[in-house]
């Protein structure tokens, strides 16, 4: 059987942060220059650096068996992939965004108006969803200008902190959805080198989510300290030397950690310790 090819984006922010999330799952490749494939090191597993937009399309006709690209360029491609893992990279939301004097109030009210986008077979079936038939200009680049240019009556962009529509005098109507990069798989794949390759991947995703608790409570507080650490399944918890007093180690979820080392601080806890976590298997 042939190598197992794995599509991901070949430059930008994305590209960096695809090629380090497989390197920390244990597929180790190094790319020659600016060539278009790389080999995984000891595993039958081709990486292919192509275009973002052309990964969902390239998995569902078999020319990748695995792709790492955005779920709105998944949604607008409109192709039959399988959406095997989130990746917590690169969220972002998808919007509706007009003049900031306009006198739109909903997606309805935009029926017959002229929509500037990169999105355009989403933006048609949302805008068509609330009653909305509007006439789409499909760009691939910057979009917010083309309203100031009397090209469009309103976008459909992607939006991050919103600091670019303030500066363009937009606002957002409505929004369309919330993607961030996922892992997709077409059908021409070997099953099982995918699900190993899912698995560790998935490792890398959940380590990055949580962090590792350690600290000690008197045994009167123990059972107030675990409602506040309940752990990915329960708490580890064992006897200290010192009477009345345990050990708890618990995996808490990263970007609540302060917050839970201050409660079990409050409870009666000690040497608090948080322990970042490389990888895992759950």
């Amino acid at each position: 059987m042939s190598n197992l090819r794995i599509g991901i984006p070949s430059k930008g922010r994305l590209a960096e942060a695809s090629a380090e999330l497989l390197k920390e799952a244990g597929l180790s490749f190094r790319r020659q220059d600016r060539s278009l494939f790389a080999k995984v090191k000891d595993m039958p597993i081709d990486i292919c650096f192509l275009r973002t937009d052309d990964i969902p399309v390239l998995c569902a006709e078999g020319a990748i068996g695995l792709g790492i690209t955005g779920g709105d360029l998944i949604e607008e491609a409109g192709v039959d992939v399988n959406r095997r893992l989130a990746l917590g990279l690169g969220g972002c939301r998808l919007a509706v965004c007009v003049p900031e004097d306009s006198a739109y109030k909903s997606p309805g009210d935009l029926n017959g108006a002229r929509i500037a986008t990169s999105f355009p077979h989403v933006t048609q079936n949302y805008l068509a969803s609330h009653g909305a038939k509007c006439h789409t200009v499909e760009l691939t680049g910057s979009v917010e200008v083309m309203i100031a240019l009397g090209v469009a009556d309103g976008i459909v962009d992607l939006v991050e902190t919103g600091s670019t529509l303030a500066a363009n005098r937009l606002r957002v109507l409505d929004t369309i959805g919330r993607y961030e990069t996922e892992l997709i798989q077409g059908s021409v794949v070997d099953p099982e080198l995918a699900d190993r390759v899912v698995r560790r991947l998935e490792g890398v995703v959940i380590a990055r989510s949580y962090s590792l608790l350690e600290y000690n409570v008197p045994a009167d507080k123990l059972s107030a300290a675990e409602k506040i650490t309940p752990g990915y399944s329960s708490p580890t918890v064992n006897k200290l030397e010192q009477e009345g007093w345990y050990a708890v180690r618990a995996m808490v979820p990263r970007k609540d950690v302060i917050g839970i080392m201050e409660e079990l601080d409050a409870v009666g806890a000690e040497a608090i310790l948080e322990t970042a976590i490389q990888n895992c298997r759950l």
